[in-house]
């Protein structure tokens, strides 16, 4: 029994790719923390421009990638989700800016 204002039926190729999105998300965070606490067991210093940068540093910034897009993941499904999402092509056409 299924509460048709609740949960909307989506189609199985949406729920696929959003959850091929929450993986994604997932590893990408997961891959960041890893890096950082391997570079910091190690000791590991990348060379940037004329100073070195622990290595930590860019998988912390790896994992708030992947936090984040972890989070626009959600907002995504949220939009998906709802009974009123249609689609049309005027979501994708560009928005002329004025120069003025």
């Amino acid at each position: 029994m299924r509460n048709e204002a609740n949960s909307p039926y989506v189609g199985k190729e949406k729920r696929t790719a959003i959850m091929t999105l929450y993986a994604v998300s997932i590893l990408i965070t997961l891959a960041g923390v890893v890096f950082a606490v391997f570079s910091t067991v190690n000791g590991i210093k990348i060379p940037v421009l004329s100073s070195e940068i622990p290595g930590a540093v860019f998988g912390v910034v790896i994992a708030f990638l992947g936090v984040r897009y972890f989070l626009s993941v959600q907002k995504l499904k949220a939009e998906v989700y709802k009974s009123t999402s249609t689609f049309s092509w005027s979501n994708f056409k560009k928005v002329k800016k004025s120069k003025s």
